[in-house]
C-alpha cells in the first residue's frame, strides 16, 4: 500500500516537469498488488483478510478515496462498540474510552470489567494530586505510565486488549510517543489522567449527521489497493509483480542514479538488462523502498550502515486471521456490537487465550449478510506467542473455533474456515521508536534520490502507510528534479 501511494505521488509531482514524462515503475516481489489489504472470496462473497477498516478522521486514506473518484463507495460500519472478555464473561466497553484508557469512572466502575478493588485503585487517580512536568522530554512504555495512574487491572484488562491488540503486541513494552502521544502529554500536566484525556462529548441527537469512526469500500477495503493499481496503470505507471530487488548500488553517472538487480520476472521489465528472463539489472534516478524493515536494512547495508542496523533492530510479530461460516441460528448468544477483544491476561477453556479479537463480520458489514449464516472473524497471535506457528491451519481453526465457542453460545461448529498468516506482518514500536526512525530517515536522506517508507516507522494502519508512502515519494521527486544531468 506504501509503494502503491509512493507511485501516486510520484506521477502527481513529476508530471508536467522539464525532463519530460517520467517512467515510473513499481516493482512487487509477491503474485498480487497491495501488500497486507487483501481479501479473499470465502462462501461466495469477498473477505478481507487484514485491515477491513481505515480511520476515518485521518486525511491519508479519506484523502486518496477523494482523488480516486470513489467517495460514493464509502461504506461505515453497520454497528458500533465492542465488549471485553473480562472475569469470566463478555462486557461491553464502558463509555468515554479513549485508546482502551478510562476517561470516566462511572461509567468504567458500572461495566464489571474491573474488580472493586481494581475500579477504586483507577479512582484515585480522580482525588490524589498529581504534579505535572510540562517541560519534560522523553519517551515511555504506554503501560508504565497508566499503570502507575489507574493500576495494572486498567492495563491488563482495558489498554493492553486495544492498544496491544492494533500492534499485536504488549503495552509493557510499546511507546506512548508512537501509539498514543496524548498519552504523554497527558502524563506530563497536572491533574486527573483520566480527565486530560477526556473526548469531547457526542453531538446531540438530531444536530445532523454524525461521521463515522471508521470508513471502509464497497466490496471490501482491499478495493482500495486494486483501484489506486489501476488508476495508476491509467497514468502510464508500470506494475510488475514477481519481481524483487536483490541488491541495490549506485550507479556510474549522475548524482542519485541507482542500479537495481532484479530476481523473478525480470525480463517483462523495460530497460532491465540482463543474462536471462530472470535476473537483470535496472538504471533509474530514484528510489523508494517500500518494503519491511528486514528487507530495507539489507538493501541499505553497503550505504547507510547506521540506518541497516537501527532497522535490523525492529522486532516483528506474527498474526493469524481465522474467518468461519457458521450455519443461521447456530450462535445463540446475541451478538451485540462489532465484537470483542480477549485480553492477554484472560484464560478461556482454563488456559491463557489463543485468540485476541472476535468480528462480527455479518454485523459490522451488512453487505455480507446472508440468510443462511453468519460470518465471523478471529484474530490470532500477539508478541511473544509462538503456539500458533506451531499449528496446522485445520488444528488452529479448530482452537480458534473451540475458544470462540467457550465465549459464546454455539450449536456445533462452524462449516467452513479459512486461515490466513501474516508472519512478521507487525514492527513493535518499542520505547523510543520515533528517535529510531528519524535517525533512519535521517541517514537515508544523505543518499541522494532514495528514502524509505511502510509501516515500520510512523504507523501501521492504512491512513499511515498512505501517507508514509507519499512523503517519501516528495523527498525523491525534490531530489531527482534538482539533481543535475547525468553525462
Amino acid at each position: 500500500m506504501a509503494g502503491l501511494s509512493a507511485a501516486w505521488q510520484l506521477a502527481d509531482d513529476l508530471s508536467g516537469g522539464s525532463g519530460g514524462t517520467p517512467r515510473i515503475i513499481v516493482l512487487e516481489a509477491g503474485s498480487r498488488l497491495g501488500g497486507k489489504v487483501r481479501s479473499a472470496e470465502f462462501c461466495g462473497r469477498p473477505v478481507d483478510q487484514a485491515a477491513d477498516a481505515f480511520l476515518a478522521r485521518r486525511p491519508e486514506a479519506t484523502g486518496l478515496v477523494t482523488e480516486l473518484g470513489l467517495e460514493g463507495s464509502l461504506v461505515a460500519p453497520g454497528a458500533s462498540g465492542a465488549a471485553l472478555w473480562a472475569r469470566g464473561k463478555l462486557r461491553m466497553m464502558p463509555a468515554g474510552v479513549n485508546l482502551g484508557v478510562p476517561t470516566r469512572w462511572g461509567p468504567l466502575a458500572r461495566s464489571g470489567i474491573l474488580s472493586p478493588s481494581g475500579a477504586a485503585r483507577a479512582a484515585l487517580d480522580l482525588v490524589r494530586p498529581h504534579r505535572g512536568e510540562p517541560g519534560s522530554t522523553g519517551d515511555r512504555a504506554v503501560g508504565v505510565v497508566v499503570g502507575a495512574r489507574l493500576g495494572h487491572e486498567v492495563v491488563d484488562r482495558l489498554v493492553d486488549p486495544l492498544i496491544g491488540g492494533i500492534h499485536a503486541g504488549g503495552v509493557a513494552d510499546l511507546s506512548a510517543e508512537s501509539t498514543f502521544p496524548p498519552l504523554l502529554a497527558a502524563e506530563r500536566s497536572s491533574g486527573s489522567l483520566m480527565r486530560r484525556l477526556r473526548l469531547p462529548p457526542p453531538p446531540p441527537p438530531g444536530s445532523g449527521p454524525v461521521s463515522p469512526v471508521f470508513w471502509s469500500l464497497d466490496g471490501t477495503a482491499a478495493r482500495l489497493p486494486a483501484e489506486l493499481a489501476a488508476a495508476l496503470a491509467a497514468r502510464g505507471v508500470a506494475l510488475h509483480t514477481g519481481v524483487a530487488v536483490s541488491a541495490m548500488d549506485r550507479a556510474p553517472g549522475g548524482v542519485g542514479t541507482w542500479r537495481l538487480e532484479l530476481e523473478g520476472d525480470a525480463g517483462t521489465v523495460v530497460g532491465a538488462e540482463g543474462p536471462s528472463d530472470t535476473a537483470g539489472t535496472l538504471i533509474v534516478d530514484g528510489v523508494v523502498l517500500a518494503v519491511p524493515a528486514g528487507q530495507a536494512s539489507a538493501l541499505l547495508g553497503g550505504h547507510a550502515p547506521r540506518a541497516a542496523a537501527l532497522l535490523a533492530d525492529i522486532r516483528h510479530s506474527s498474526v493469524s486471521v481465522v474467518t468461519l461460516a457458521y450455519p443461521a441460528g447456530a450462535i445463540r448468544s446475541p451478538l451485540v456490537g462489532t465484537g470483542f477483544l480477549v485480553p492477554r491476561t484472560s484464560a478461556v477453556n482454563g488456559r491463557s487465550a489463543l485468540i485476541t479479537g472476535c468480528t462480527y463480520l455479518t454485523r459490522k458489514w451488512p453487505g455480507l449478510a446472508r440468510a443462511d449464516d453468519e460470518l465471523i472473524r478471529l484474530s490470532v497471535g500477539r508478541f511473544g506467542d509462538e503456539r500458533p506457528d506451531t499449528l496446522a491451519d485445520d488444528e488452529l481453526s479448530t482452537a480458534a473455533a473451540g475458544e470462540f465457542a467457550a465465549i459464546l453460545t454455539v450449536d456445533g461448529g462452524p462449516r467452513a474456515s479459512m486461515v490466513t498468516r501474516w508472519d512478521g506482518a507487525f514492527p513493535q514500536y518499542t520505547v523510543g521508536h520515533l528517535d529510531r526512525t528519524a535517525s533512519i530517515e535521517a541517514a537515508v536522506a544523505e543518499l541522494p534520490g532514495l528514502a524509505v517508507a511502510g509501516a515500520a516507522y510512523r504507523g501501521v494502519g492504512i491512513p499511515a502507510v498512505v501517507g508514509s508512502g507519499r512523503a517519501a515519494a516528495r523527498q525523491v521527486a525534490r531530489s531527482v528534479v534538482t539533481a543535475p544531468p547525468a553525462p
